[in-house]
């Protein structure tokens, strides 16, 4: 794990447990309480991540979305108050195969820290878990602006000639159901492009399949594209797929489908 890559094995974790600092980012829209399956049992060494609290700011309502990116003076107060220094390297994980932990990955490595989503979860882990929660000495982290060129505005995303991909699943990119935005459907132009499909039993595919899938969708370059999806989450699955990949990195719609449904853009349904 000295370069970091944007995934990072059991064994390789296993191997230099000591090194990173491990965030648990268990998060869920079912009901279910993400400290509360921490506490029941996780990696030996882990902090417990509140996406909600930590990896966003509260919704205002406006469009900026469900999600938006937290002030980067209250990132970086977080990240020190957990031991992440400047060059602390991260490793994420949730037990849905990124589905959430590829948020604080995504985060970090656009700000240039060493971050990495452990390949297939929770569920990866032979080791014996802990349901006590490891406190590391706070320390010193930088402020890091957000870069903007890798946050376009909603503006920017309606303007874009390149590809936008939709990390939702397909019911809600067709518009068939919405069961948490303002309305349903999905940017005009987008291409549906769920992120389950960059997985099997949990785990990525590999770069050469995952090179296929997406050529199949016509990217073959990431530095053209806008990923969204709900909220700017699961989208970030998507880019760090597309990194993986070799493909490069991607742009994120942070506000995503829940800023888009919000205001006066034009709305696609259907295919």
């Amino acid at each position: 794990m000295d370069t970091f890559g944007p995934l990072v094995s059991a064994q390789e974790l296993e191997d230099r447990l000591d090194t990173p600092v491990l965030c648990d980012v268990r998060w869920y829209t079912d009901g279910r309480i993400g400290r509360e399956e921490f506490e029941s049992g996780h990696i030996p060494g882990a902090v417990f991540v509140d996406l909600d609290q930590r990896l966003a700011s509260p919704d205002n309502g406006a469009e900026s979305g469900r999600h938006p990116f937290p002030p980067a003076e209250d990132f970086a107060q977080w990240l020190g108050s957990i031991g992440v220094g400047p060059a602390t390297p991260v490793v994420a994980y949730d037990n849905a195969g990124g589905f959430s932990a590829g948020r604080l990955v995504w985060m970090l490595r656009i700000l240039g820290h060493p971050a990495a989503l452990l390949n297939g979860g929770l569920a990866a882990w032979s080791g014996p878990l802990s349901s006590e929660e490891t406190r590391r000495p706070a320390v010193s982290c930088p402020i890091r602006p957000w870069p903007e060129e890798q946050l376009p505005s909603i503006e920017q995303v309606a303007a874009h000639d390149g590809q936008i991909v939709d990390a939702r699943g397909h019911d809600r990119f067709r518009g068939d159901n919405e069961p948490l935005d303002a309305q349903p459907g999905h940017i005009p132009g987008a291409v549906s492009s769920p992120f389950v499909q960059n997985m099997v039993d949990g785990y990525f595919l590999s770069p050469e399949a995952l090179r296929q899938s997406f050529a199949d969708q016509g990217i073959d370059d990431a530095q053209n594209v806008i990923s969204s999806c709900g909220s700017g989450v699961t989208a970030c699955h998507n880019l760090l797929a597309m990194e993986h990949a070799g493909l490069g990195r991607g742009r994120l719609f942070v506000g995503s489908w829940s800023a888009w449904s919000r205001s006066d853009q034009p709305i696609a349904t259907g295919e």
